[in-house]
């Protein structure tokens, strides 16, 4: 059987990243940036005042520690005001926060050391030179890079860009994903069943892990065990997205419509394997054209793992994150386990960050998705561990 690390090699090859894409700010968030971010513009672009009051000249407010000063007030400067008289001396400007600082000004008092005035201030405090002044480039000098290529685009580096007049940043792009749920017996969610039906979930549930993960997903589908209705889906998306993801039809079954697709032994374009996991032994991968397809095993619980094993940090790495895999950590067992030889398990798990523990969660078996749903982790049992004691020490991955 193929390992488990090889295989994420391989899947990993079949999600190469694209090409940087230039989005509106809005659409970049959570992407990585592809290009240096450089400031256009000096931040703050001009000298600004950074209180409510008055803009005076520091020399004529010198003595208001000890004797108020009583000024003539000759403007209104409010934020956003584009001609701005120069302050004579001997004289003051009412200004608001962001304002423009007039010429000649060199200090700022704050509203709260004055009486208010709109025809004359009364200046109860002095003010020393520069005071309550932000400087033009004191935050960014224009010309400046500000961030470098890699790194995440978080609110505040939105806000950054839009302060500095981008509307636009360089971004590596989300992977566009097509997910595929395959059987006959499945219904959507709210339809009536009929025996032998179950309700569809392994779309809907992969789908949010895609988009959990930070990737787009352009559509969803659910198609019976017909090889032509599997065929028609695959060539309507396959050149149009950059990856495709199905759930079932990989087992050793009469009617496993991906395998029947591909071929039985995996000779027109995809390879269908044996991973020495449990869950999700049997794999799939390779190419319908030019678009990468990864066939998952249809047992929910088995195509969650596969999809947090092998999927989501090949998703996460072709988007240029620098941290694709979930959080690795090591408790202690508060259960014994037990593994099967040879095969690397993945046990749902609930870990107890402040104790340091972890417990295994519901059955092994790759049917009981209520645990899943409830998990916050995943134990990584190697494939030559088979017993494990309460009281060891266990490697897991932090689902939370």
């Amino acid at each position: 059987m193929r390992s488990v690390e090889e295989h994420q090699r391989i899947v990993a090859e079949h999600l190469p990243a694209g090409e940087p894409v230039a989005l509106a700010l809005a659409d970049a968030e959570n992407l990585v940036l592809a290009a240096d971010l450089v400031a256009e513009v000096a931040l703050p672009v001009f000298d600004n005042s950074a209180m409510d009051g008055y803009a005076v000249r520091a020399a004529d407010v010198a003595g208001a520690d000890d004797t108020p000063v009583t000024l003539p007030v000759a403007e209104d400067i409010p934020a956003g005001r584009t001609d701005i008289p120069a302050l004579a001396p001997h004289t003051a400007h009412r200004i608001m926060t962001g304002a423009p600082v007039p010429a000649g000004a060199t200090a700022i008092v704050p509203v709260e050391r004055t009486d208010g005035g709109v025809d004359t201030v009364k200046i109860r405090a002095a003010s020393a030179e520069g005071r309550h002044i932000r400087r033009a480039g004191e935050d960014v000098p224009a010309g400046a890079t500000v961030l470098r290529a890699g790194h995440r685009v978080t609110p505040a580096v939105v806000g950054l860009a839009a302060a500095l007049g981008h509307d636009r940043l360089t971004v590596w792009p989300r992977p566009r994903v097509l997910v595929i749920s395959t059987g006959t017996e499945l219904v959507a969610p709210g339809t009536p069943l009929q025996p032998g039906q179950i309700y569809e979930s392994n779309a809907v549930m992969l789908a949010a892990a895609v988009r959990d993960a930070g990737a787009a997903v352009p559509a969803v589908a659910t198609v019976s065990d017909d090889v032509e209705e599997f065929a028609a889906v695959l060539d309507r998306y396959a050149g149009h997205i950059d990856l495709i993801v199905t759930s079932g039809g990989v087992s050793a079954g009469a009617y496993e419509v991906v395998k029947d697709a591909f071929g039985r032994d995996g000779g027109q374009g995809v390879q269908f394997v044996k991973v020495a996991m449990q869950p999700g032994m049997p794999q799939g991968i390779g190419r319908v054209g030019r678009t990468g397809i990864v066939t998952l095993p249809g047992n929910p619980v088995s195509a969650m793992v596969s999809f947090e094993v092998f999927l989501r940090p090949a998703l996460r790495a072709a988007m240029g994150l620098a941290r694709p895999h979930r959080p690795r950590r090591e408790a202690i067992l508060t259960d014994a386990v037990r593994s099967p030889p040879g095969k690397r398990q993945f046990r749902r798990g609930v870990f107890d960050a402040d104790a340091g523990t972890v417990v295994t969660w519901g059955p092994p078996a790759s049917h009981h998705l209520r645990y899943m749903a409830s998990a916050n982790c995943l134990l990584d049992i190697p494939a030559d561990v088979t017993d494990l004691a309460a009281g060891a020490a266990v490697r897991l991955w932090d689902l939370s």
